[in-house]
């Protein structure tokens, strides 16, 4: 009895707790958008039950809607991009792009800051050469000053930790467990004239339908709020990018999905940048992509380094954040079919 209780309680939480908060999102949009019509808000029910085949679905598409000023058919909502898409499109291997040591591995490609890893207890170079604990400060040292260690598994800004030659202490690296080391990036002056404390993020979403071949859907560009020293899902600031020109989107969103069009300390205006090298940057992650087509799906996050260097920070595969681009340049994936999935 207190076993079926509990599993009760567990499903409620899962039903329920997902939408609740998503609710909220849609309450701190509608104070810069005016409340969604209830006429909106009938399409979405209607389409989330009879396209995607359960009213759970419609809570994102109340917030896209609100966001788009009107409903959209084709728009996938995140939580039937986790429960059903990301499923299907990448099964299980959707686990690997986690795994940050693996980066050489999969694509062997200069783009990577990466430096080393630490992989079960073990170090080893770029090249996975082993490297003992004593040559490892000199190996990341050799021509950089600062480097970045980032867990496996991390992700929202969590499992990243900053070191130079002094404050380096191998017995704390190994309590870390699995990860990468990788350089500092000195980012470019588009970026620092934002903010220069933490190095924004290009996300870049690219897919690969059933014959291998790769295609960018959306792009959004993640600023620090100021203070930070790395981006923070909590408190970064996101720009819509155009996925054919790079430009910067005139309104950006607060964490809370609360509008603004300028950079709340230098008052800058996000309106008329353009994303440096943009063209290159997406034939870039596509010609990636297209080394691991077994994944359906890849958020890629992306800079340009302060002497026009692309360099890819990570690759996310698996429940990849898609809300910000559906909203504000969807439907990004209308033509794959995906909602036939559930069947």
């Amino acid at each position: 009895m207190i076993r079926s209780i509990k599993k009760v309680m567990e499903l409620n939480r899962y039903h329920w707790n997902p939408n609740n908060r998503v609710m909220k999102t849609l309450r701190n949009i509608e104070k810069d958008q005016g409340k969604l019509s209830s006429h909106t808000i009938k399409l979405c029910n209607e389409y989330a039950i009879e396209i995607l085949g359960h009213k759970k679905y419609a809570y994102w598409l109340y917030v896209y809607s609100a966001i788009a000023g009107g409903f959209k058919e084709g728009w996938i909502p995140d939580r039937y991009f986790k429960d059903v898409v990301i499923p299907k499109i990448d099964g299980d291997y959707r686990a690997l792009g986690k795994h940050k040591s693996l980066n050489n591995f999969f694509f062997n490609h200069n783009s990577f800051p990466d430096l080393a890893s630490q992989m079960n207890g073990v170090f080893f170079n770029k090249n996975y050469k082993h490297v003992s604990p004593i040559d490892l400060k000199n190996l990341l040292f050799k021509e950089v000053d600062d480097i970045v260690f980032k867990e496996d598994s991390s992700m929202r800004g969590r499992g990243i930790h900053f070191f130079n030659r002094k404050n380096f202490d191998i017995t704390k690296i190994k309590k870390l467990g699995n990860g990468i080391f990788q350089r500092k990036i000195d980012q470019h002056d588009l970026f620092k004239k934002f903010t220069d404390n933490s190095v924004a993020t290009l996300r870049i979403t690219t897919v690969t339908n059933n014959l291998g071949e790769a295609s960018a859907r959306a792009s959004y560009l993640r600023l620090g709020s100021g203070s930070e020293t790395y981006l923070q899902s909590e408190s970064n600031i996101r720009i819509p990018i155009d996925i054919k020109s790079g430009d910067f989107s005139e309104i950006a969103y607060l964490a809370n999905w609360r509008a603004i069009s300028e950079y709340p300390i230098s008052k800058l205006s996000f309106k008329g940048n353009t994303i440096p090298l943009f063209n290159q940057c997406i034939e870039l992650v596509l010609d990636l992509h297209t080394k691991v087509p077994f994944i359906g799906l890849i958020g890629w996050d992306v800079i340009i380094d302060a002497n026009d260097n692309i360099m890819i920070m990570e690759w996310n595969s698996g429940h990849t954040g898609i809300t910000l681009t559906e909203a504000t340049q969807g439907p990004c994936f209308a033509d794959l079919g995906w909602e036939k999935l559930r069947n």
